[in-house]
């Protein structure tokens, strides 16, 4: 079962890399990403989506990891109560 799921993220993974190729290769215009009062300089729209394409994987890789350290912490201070 965690090879069908290790193979289905990795099929994910690279459905979105093979559209970020063609959108970047059809759309070359220059954007630039505004947050709040931040605006960053302006970049083709391949690399902002690949960008953040990565920062989505390494979040999907990491927060996991975060969650369990809470959910043991949590535990081990529901037993330091009984």
């Amino acid at each position: 079962m965690k090879n069908i799921a290790n193979f289905l993220i990795s099929l994910i993974v690279t459905a979105w890399i093979g559209a970020i190729a063609i959108l970047s290769l059809q759309n070359a215009t220059l954007v630039s990403l505004k947050f709040l009062t931040f605006e960053s300089i302006q970049l083709p729209v391949g690399i902002v989506l690949a960008f953040s394409v990565g920062v989505g994987v390494m979040g999907g890789a990491i927060v996991p990891i975060f969650w369990q350290l809470a959910g043991q912490s949590r535990e081990t201070y529901q037993d330091e109560e009984y």
